[in-house]
């Protein structure tokens, strides 16, 4: 397998399983969060609840950034010059879009919920999430046009 069949296996694996829980998180994740501040004592409990997430999704999500980013620079050298360069860069560019929402966007949100429970916050949390989606999303349909 030559270097650039191989960064583009190794990126569209990336880039599907970091879509594939993006699209878990948007779908059932953060829906169930606003379920369980409503619970009855959930707005109370809920820092903890958001403490549990933070350290249970970091498990996953920080190895997954790992992988998008080697992949991403790797898939970028591996087609440099060739006709591929412009949709590797695309893809890349989506990893970098990815990592700046969840910085300057969803992480500063995820801190506001650890100290309180607050609808709003939960909301501008959702709308970063929509970015993340939308970026991974086309991340993996250009992981997919390089393999075709």
């Amino acid at each position: 397998m030559d270097g650039t069949v191989a960064a583009t296996a190794v990126h569209l694996a990336a880039a599907a399983a970091y879509t594939g829980f993006q699209w878990t998180v948007r779908v059932v994740v953060y829906p169930q969060l606003a379920t369980a501040a409503g619970a009855a004592g959930g707005a109370e409990a809920f820092p903890a609840l958001e403490a549990s997430h933070g350290r249970r999704v970091s498990r996953l999500v920080g190895p997954l950034f790992l992988a998008l980013v080697a992949s991403s620079a790797w898939l970028v050298v591996a087609t440099a010059g060739s006709p591929d360069a412009l949709t590797a860069l695309g893809a890349a560019a989506c990893t970098a879009v990815v990592l700046g929402v969840t910085a300057l966007g969803a992480v500063p949100e995820h801190r506001r919920l650890g100290r309180a429970w607050d609808p709003a916050a939960h909301r501008r949390l959702v709308r970063w999430d929509d970015v993340r989606v939308a970026a991974a999303t086309a991340q993996l349909v250009l992981a997919l046009v390089l393999v075709s």
